[in-house]
């Protein structure tokens, strides 16, 4: 297995054949997602598998309708989840401190952690993967559809199927634009113009801008992709949720 071509030839996959995952790439998967590293070896996250149709299409509604969840054969919600080793805790006359911010975003890094490895074993077998940003905009709602307990919060949630067509290699910044040496060494001008040059110079990104009829990528970002205004209010939705579901009490 070529570990960094994986890596490099990543692609999200938005379009899927109906084909089933065998049970031991299914396993395969799901294993190297228990292998992850996690804080403290407490492996304080949770992966629901969802493959039933009629539960697929109840998800597909509550993630804005996109039709990749139909088409492709599995779904993994992965959480954040105190809940067990709460319980265990308790269990073992001991008393768990974890209702607290520290805590949620702990096991979040957890969550994201084993949704990463998931997606590497995915794509080493020849399967594709979508990561679903939806999960934290519908968290309430997947709270209620998977009847999670206090200290259990969706965070991420991954498509995963047979790749129905295999698009093109998205552009990526490069190296000095995320890679620093000793301490950060902040942009100046001149470095956050050579840095997104290639990028804005895409005919894809020409594209986009006279789609959206503005004048920059920036723009399309912050007045159409991830306003201001949605961001406050998912913000306020999300921080209510983790509070409800037993995070942040101190």
């Amino acid at each position: 297995m070529d570990t960094l071509s994986t890596i490099y030839n990543h692609r999200t996959i938005r379009s899927y054949k109906t084909d089933a995952i065998p049970k031991n790439v299914l396993d395969n998967v799901l294993e190297a997602a228990i292998r992850t590293s996690t804080t403290g070896n407490m492996q304080v996250y949770s992966i629901i598998v969802t493959k039933d149709e009629d539960r697929k299409k109840e998800l597909h509604k509550i993630h804005f309708g996109q039709g990749m969840i139909l088409e492709a054969p599995v779904l993994l919600t992965f959480n954040a989840d105190f809940n067990r080793f709460n319980k265990w805790c308790l269990q073992r006359d001991a008393e768990p401190g974890y209702d607290n911010f520290l805590s949620f975003f702990t096991a979040s890094i957890d969550a994201l952690i084993a949704a990463q490895n998931a997606t590497l074993a995915a794509e080493a077998q020849g399967l594709g993967v979508c990561y679903l940003g939806t999960t934290t905009y519908q968290a309430q709602k997947l709270v209620d559809f998977f009847n999670l307990p206090d200290g259990v919060v969706p965070v991420t949630t991954l498509v995963i199927g047979y790749p129905k067509d295999i698009p093109a290699l998205v552009d990526r910044l490069p190296a000095e634009a995320v890679v620093h040496y000793e301490s950060y060494n902040n942009y100046t001008e001149e470095d956050i113009d050579r840095m997104y040059k290639d990028k804005e110079a895409l005919e894809e990104t020409k594209k986009l801008i006279e789609e959206n009829d503005l004048e920059t990528l920036a723009q399309i970002f912050t007045k159409n992709r991830y306003p201001k205004a949605m961001n406050v209010d998912f913000s306020k939705l999300f921080l209510d949720l983790i509070k409800k579901q037993g995070f942040m009490n101190q």
